[in-house]
């Protein structure tokens, strides 16, 4: 009985160290770069892309048709 709830114990244990593994890490980056975890990023929207630019072209034929309307 006792063995039993040592064993679940242990087994918890390594468990749960398992599943905060990532936590610990993303706070141990974060930690070491100052306060940006992933290191110097682009932010969104300032770089050029086909997406953005197909997705605008798109959004300027709709205005542009119900302006017509």
């Amino acid at each position: 009985m006792v063995f039993d709830l040592i064993v679940l114990f242990i087994c918890m244990l390594i468990i749960a160290g398992l599943v905060f593994v990532p936590l610990g890490y993303f706070i141990y980056m974060y930690t070491m770069k100052q306060g940006e975890p992933f290191g110097d990023i682009e932010p969104h929207g300032d770089s050029d892309s086909l997406v953005l630019d197909l997705a605008e072209q798109a959004i300027d034929k709709v205005k542009s048709y119900i302006i017509k309307k």
